[in-house]
């Protein structure tokens, strides 16, 4: 192994031969090649037998890579006889192995989250619950929440919640099938495993905790308290355990990672070798700067500085925007003009903060023709809740669409059961009617039973309620009434867990699309009506099969552990990013913010630009954007700032006026911000205020005045009877 390969910090770590070690390793700084290096020197410089070193990671591709790596160091033959894999998997080797000491046979089941969901709908049923109260989802969600924290159903009677009593005895039932069934979930491997350990300690048994030399665990920030615990266990008697990560890149705290474990580390662990890999290798000087900049002002952090000898390359570029669709549209301009430069595709990423702001990216991209993948995600039109919303619109519009129906019929949950469905099914087949037309006159249908037949005749006269109403409301108030009146928004509100959030702030997006569609129908004269915007959402579907390599957009929690040539990194506003912790009671949440901006900005390998917008359209709302904390803290001369305005024409600006952030910026709506507008002619092509013009829909009308927006002159006109509107000029003609 040639000393050339390593830094004088990367090769202290590798070198490092019993103890403790604690190696903080920075963004880009090469700590995959750290921990691989190191494995490869204990087994060929150190003599520990290969199958006597135990290497943990987070993810089964950080597990394939790492033992790919190591094949290439020490050769096939040893590679395999090393333990390297997830905590999962290597915790459920472990007990097929030694589990008989707890009780546990060798040949259990491992449940998944559908099994997990079975298992618990069959409690409620047994148990006569109503599973609308007490849906199976939510249950097994909070199950997992308590055991991370090492919780048992005796626990959670400490609580004052009246819930908390059904609860632990639903916990108690799940647990105890779950044992009767030898099977455990994926929280049970890790608890099952330190239960393990425990016994082996108070037995005196020789067994797990004797089977390794030699501990090493990647992504060490990430860790929770039960898989920290069954660390510290595995390396009890002859501590060495070697720990690798960053406290700059903790992002996981509301999935149970507990960034205290890397930084208490020493104090566990007296007499730690500590090293800190600083150097990045990754991206350019002004960069590296730039996310110092932002994560040196966490309140809680080990003290280090990551620099870099790369050239400090292009500033980064801070660009303030008009709007979302302006900012989606510069990001599109980014990517084409790389393309124009000889880039692939795959060389630019878009992130956001969250899922909901990927709409209007998907849009620009879509109607570009550039093909994009969303990366931990799906994209917009293809996740559950917005399909099931639109299932309920073109149902209102169509209610002969059976496919809709069958999509709707019991989402939310209203009772109506899979033999009820079958059972009209069955019906309409015979009356050669859609099931919705099947669902009327149920009196007479005897194979469905009563309770049956009333829940299908409520949802009949649920959607003609909802059909009289598409003929009055606009398509963003229907889809708002579809939410409430469905029951489908109550119900996500009711689930409250992270993850019925993010589908609430989707649907509220929905709405937002629908608003973008109204007002560009009202800038074409034309009626807003569902059935375009549903052709719209099927035609952009259809659009998605656009081949090729592509642009990857994603969230910044999924870009952790990737890195781009060229990184646009959009939404940089109060309120979206930070997302959390803007009450100062909120610290710990602010901290977080700042590692996560800390990860986006350290993926960009060369070049990195930076979004805000004075205004958004987000969850139907129209909100002011106030630059981000975070774009405020960027040392000045690593970068350029712009604005671009509402028709492409881009322009330094060389000082930007500070202000103060409010606690809450304010909600209102949209206006036209006129000063994006200061060299709107006043005349174009013949058009002028003043003039008299004429439009299909509205008839006759005199130009109050015109603006820029894009490529396109809009015109406020007011006509005859029908008020001020506001048109894109190539819909109007001269009257003379």
């Amino acid at each position: 192994m040639s000393e050339v390969e390593l830094n004088a910090p990367q090769a202290q770590a590798v070198a490092h031969r019993s103890g403790p070690l604690l190696v903080f390793a920075g963004a880009g700084s090469g700590k995959t090649r750290v921990i691989t290096y190191r494995i490869a020197n204990l087994v060929a410089a150190e003599g520990v037998p290969a199958h006597r070193i135990l290497a943990v990671t987070f993810t089964n591709k950080a597990a394939r890579e790492m033992r790919e790596r190591l094949e290439g160091l020490l050769g096939e033959d040893l590679a395999r006889r090393l333990w390297v894999g997830t905590f999962h998997s290597l915790g459920a080797k472990l007990l097929r192995l030694h589990g008989a000491t707890i009780g546990l046979k060798g040949d259990f089941a491992i449940y998944d989250g559908t099994d997990q969901k079975a298992l618990v709908a069959r409690i409620l049923k047994d148990l006569s619950l109503d599973d609308k109260r007490y849906p199976a989802k939510v249950i097994l969600g909070q199950i997992g929440q308590h055991k991370q924290k090492g919780l048992t159903p005796d626990d959670v009677h400490t609580t004052d919640s009246a819930h908390a009593e059904v609860f632990a005895d639903v916990w108690r039932q799940y647990e105890a099938r779950m044992r009767t069934a030898n099977a455990l979930d994926f929280e049970d491997i890790l608890l099952r495993s330190v239960e393990l350990l425990d016994k082996e300690l108070e037995l005196g048994v020789v067994g797990v905790r004797e089977r390794f030399d030699q501990v090493l665990v990647d992504e060490f920030q990430d860790t929770n308290g039960t898989q920290y615990r069954w660390l510290k266990g595995l390396a009890q008697f002859h501590g060495n355990l070697c720990v690798v990560g960053d406290d700059d890149q903790s992002i996981y705290a509301w999935r149970g990672a507990d960034v205290r474990n890397i930084q208490s580390f020493r104090r566990d662990h007296p007499g730690a070798e500590v090293v800190k890999l600083e150097q990045n290798y990754r991206s350019t000087g002004h960069i590296v700067e730039a996310a110092l900049a932002v994560v040196s002002k966490t309140q809680v952090r080990e003290p280090k500085k990551l620099w870099t000898e790369n050239d400090p390359g292009d500033p980064i570029q801070v660009v303030e925007l008009p709007d979302e669709r302006a900012e989606a549209a510069f990001a599109l301009r980014c990517v084409r003009e790389g393309i124009e430069e000889g880039a692939s595709p795959r060389d630019f990423a878009v992130f956001y903060r969250i899922h909901a702001q990927s709409r209007v990216l998907e849009e620009a991209l879509r109607t570009a023709r550039i093909a994009y993948k969303v990366v931990g995600g799906m994209r917009f039109y293809e996740r559950a809740e917005i399909k099931d919303a639109i299932a309920y619109l073109r149902l209102a519009l169509n209610p002969s669409s059976d496919v809709d129906f069958l999509r709707v019929v019991n989402v939310p949950a209203r009772g109506i059961g899979q033999t009820t469905v079958d059972r009209l099914a069955e019906r309409a087949r015979r009356l050669g009617k859609p099931l919705f037309e099947s669902t009327a006159d149920l009196a007479s249908e005897t194979a469905i039973p009563a309770a049956g037949r009333k829940k299908l005749e409520a949802f009949r006269a649920l959607l003609e309620g909802l059909r009289r109403s598409l003929a009055v409301d606009t398509p963003a108030a229907f889809v708002d009434r579809v939410l409430d009146e469905t029951g489908y928004r109550k119900a996500l509100e009711k689930e409250d867990s992270v993850e019925a959030d993010g589908r609430l702030e989707n649907l509220e997006e929905l709405r937002s699309a629908l608003l973008d569609f109204e007002r560009e129908c009202e800038l074409r004269g034309e009626p807003p009506t569902m059935a375009t915007w549903l052709e719209n959402a099927a035609l952009h579907s259809e659009a998605d099969a656009v081949v090729g390599e592509s642009v990857s957009l994603m969230t910044v929690h999924a870009a952790k552990g990737l890195e781009f040539p060229f990184v646009v990194l959009t939404g940089m506003e109060e309120e979206l990013f930070p997302y959390r912790g803007l009450d100062p009671a909120e610290r710990d949440e602010l901290d977080e913010e700042r590692r996560l901006a800390y990860v986006a900005i350290t993926r960009a390998r060369e070049r990195l630009v930076c979004t805000h917008v004075k205004l958004r359209q987000l969850f139907g709302q129209t909100r002011v954007g106030i630059e981000s904390r975070f774009l405020r803290e960027l040392p000045k001369h690593t970068v350029a700032r712009l604005r671009c305005d509402a028709y492409g024409r881009v322009r330094p600006l060389a000082e930007v006026e500070r202000v103060k952030i409010p606690a809450a910026p304010p909600t209102f709506e949209r206006r036209v911000d006129t000063s994006f507008f200061d060299d709107v002619p006043d005349d174009e092509g013949g058009l002028r205020p003043g003039a008299f013009v004429r439009h299909a829909t509205f008839g006759s009308g005199r130009v109050r005045s015109l603006e820029r927006r894009g490529s396109e002159i809009a015109a406020q006109v007011e006509f005859k009877g029908m008020g001020v509107k506001t048109i894109y000029a190539r819909f109007l003609v001269a009257d003379e």
